[in-house]
């Protein structure tokens, strides 16, 4: 596979596509955003195999997000079976499932290097939260390594981010994948800054116009209850993006708005 060099601002267009697309059939993947915050839900209060399984299980749920979206720019409306569809061919969930165990082991493997640098500063932390129950002192000896494994993740997400739709569509070696995908983010790297930034400002924006709204007076309950459907909403919408930016990325005929010239 052959990813193109799209320019910046193809980050947000990516977002503005997935919008539309989101557009066609809001409430399936509604749906889906709810479900997908449901599992995850459940994942957080049941540690840790709750959130293991959730790790393993994300590159499943990309293709599946990916394959719906698919249907949707091509005018087929989506049912319960088209969300499973993907999985029926022969070896792509366990392709899928390998791949998820893979990053479970990568994040592990991350989190040992940044962390463990810094173990005696944070056992000592640990320590003085036991004894005074202040949190300030954990959080201080938590914050460089966690700025690490941040970068880190970074980087490992690159690898694995189209990766999903190289295995489950075109039936690339993981391996492979996992190396197309992270040249692809590479070269599209100041699309993804912008990309990933429009998204900050959307969800920013969201939390910021509620909490406007409670400090004139709308109940915080109110205002939280209100927050779920418009984050959710988001969240399908950015489900929608990931096929975007595939299908930009990768120069595919089913992209939803054509992209501009790439650039060499």
């Amino acid at each position: 596979m052959q990813a193109v060099s799209l320019p910046a601002l193809a980050g947000w267009r990516w977002v503005r596509d997935g919008w539309m697309l989101f557009r066609k059939q809001p409430m399936a993947f509604f749906t889906w955003a709810m479900f997908v915050s449901l599992i995850l839900m459940v994942a957080s209060v049941t540690p840790p195999i709750g959130p293991l399984l959730f790790v393993v299980l994300m590159p499943t749920a990309t293709l599946l997000s990916l394959s719906a979206s698919r249907h949707a720019e091509q005018g087929q409306k989506i049912l319960l079976g088209t969300w499973i569809a993907p999985l029926r061919v022969a070896g792509v969930f366990k392709r899928l499932l390998g791949m998820g165990a893979l990053y479970v082991v990568f994040c592990l493997i991350l989190g040992l290097i940044a962390f463990m640098p810094f173990s005696a500063e944070v056992t000592e932390a640990l320590k003085s939260v036991t004894v005074s129950n202040d949190l300030l002192p954990l959080l201080e000896a938590v914050r460089t390594p966690m700025a690490i494994f941040a970068v880190l993740y970074v980087l490992m997400a690159a690898i694995f981010w189209y990766a999903p739709a190289l295995v489950g569509w075109h039936t690339i070696p993981m391996t492979r994948a996992l190396f197309y995908s992270g040249i692809a983010c590479w070269r599209n790297k100041l699309a993804f800054v912008v990309y990933g930034l429009s998204w900050l400002g959307i969800f920013l924006a969201i939390d910021t116009a509620l909490s406007a709204l409670s400090m004139l007076g709308l109940p915080k309950s109110l205002s939280a209850t209100i927050q779920v459907p418009i984050n959710v909403v988001a969240s399908a919408v950015l489900y929608c993006s990931f096929y975007t930016s595939f299908v930009s990325v990768f120069n595919t005929q089913q992209a939803v708005v054509s992209d501009s010239e790439p650039v060499n």
